[in-house]
């Protein structure tokens, strides 16, 4: 996993609350084995008309927002199952940040197992990124993890909470794998010395 140190990139709004898994990768594209592929199918309901061809009138599609790294949306963002394909699907799209009101556990936990930074602000503060982004074509963010703070260059600040065991998760690029492995020489002689008994 990539640490998450900064991020400024491109807001993108997606003006929709409850927004579920299963909008966010449908359950059809969840039949590969690997974590990487799965951002062409991402919103693929709401990205594509049923022609298949892509839908104009969807907010990812817009010119404006194309090459975004930060989706901005309404409460409870990631209801529904619990898939883990979700979180792949927005990275490998390109989101690295998604700020919301609320999120879903589940979907919030599996953020940052996979390198996602989900920030909660109030509903007001959220209104007032999409009153932001609305005005300014290519309206931009930076996220700095270790100062938990959201600015723009039209002097927007806003702190936002995070645990800290989370934070240093990211800032060291750290799964549940990679926190494992930090041990790997203590796990090495507990073997080693079971082996022996």
């Amino acid at each position: 996993m990539e640490p998450f140190i900064k991020e400024t990139g491109i807001v993108a709004p997606l003006d929709r609350a409850n927004v579920d898994t299963d909008a966010i990768i449908p359950k059809q594209f969840l039949k590969r084995i690997e974590r990487s592929g799965f951002g062409q199918f991402l919103f693929y309901d709401w990205r594509f008309l049923d022609n298949d061809q892509t839908n104009p009138d969807f907010e990812l599609n817009k010119p404006r927002y194309q090459g975004s790294s930060i989706l901005v949306s309404r409460q409870n963002f990631g209801c529904g199952s619990s898939r883990e394909h979700a979180p792949w699907s927005l990275l490998d799209y390109g989101f690295k940040v998604i700020i919301s009101s609320s999120f879903a556990d589940i979907f919030y936990n599996n953020c940052f197992k996979n390198g996602i930074l989900p920030i909660v602000l109030t509903d007001d503060q959220v209104e007032e990124l999409f009153q932001r982004t609305a005005k300014t074509e290519g309206y931009q963010l930076t996220v700095d993890l270790e100062q938990q703070l959201i600015t723009d260059d039209q002097g927007l600040r806003l702190s936002f909470d995070v645990d800290s065991f989370r934070k240093y998760l990211l800032l060291n690029g750290l799964d549940d794998i990679g926190l494992t492995l930090l041990h790997e020489e203590k796990i090495s002689a507990y073997e080693a010395k079971r082996a022996i008994g």
